[in-house]
């Protein structure tokens, strides 16, 4: 694969495509994680939960196997774990790595946030429940 093109990855149980794509800097990102904390055999977590300022937020963590039920997906040679309720407001996102100063990390570009917050890790989709009043990025909702 060319160092420039998106990794479209696929889910190993079923072979179909989730819809999920990695740039070559998100790869490259997840596999010096995994060197650094020497767990090469371990995936990437990513996942949905309540929260937020815009009532959902993404998540992601280091774990050594899948869960039950988890969709398991793989780009060259990384490998992405997501439970089905994530999965279900994940689907056609893009997850890339930005390595800037100042607001660098991860970046989700997911089509299917009607609203977003201005730290970028807290989206609403068409059917997700209200957020919170009072919250906002800096307060107690972000971060």
């Amino acid at each position: 694969m060319a160092t420039n093109e998106i990794a479209h990855i696929q889910d190993e149980h079923t072979g179909h495509a989730p819809s999920i794509a990695l740039t070559p800097t998100a790869v490259d990102k997840i596999r010096n994680l995994l060197s650094e904390k020497d767990t090469p055999s371990h995936g990437l977590r990513v996942f949905v939960s309540g929260g937020g300022c815009s009532g959902l937020q993404y998540g992601m963590a280091l774990e050594p196997d899948s869960r039950e039920y988890d969709t398991v997906i793989e780009a060259n040679d990384v490998k992405i774990f997501v439970d089905p309720t994530s999965m279900m407001h994940l689907g056609g996102v893009s997850i890339d790595y930005a390595g800037d100063l100042i607001g660098g990390g991860f970046r989700i570009d997911n089509p299917n946030a009607v609203t977003t917050c201005g730290c970028g890790h807290s989206f609403k989709t068409q059917d997700s429940a209200p957020a919170p009043s009072g919250g906002g990025c800096g307060s107690s909702g972000c971060g």
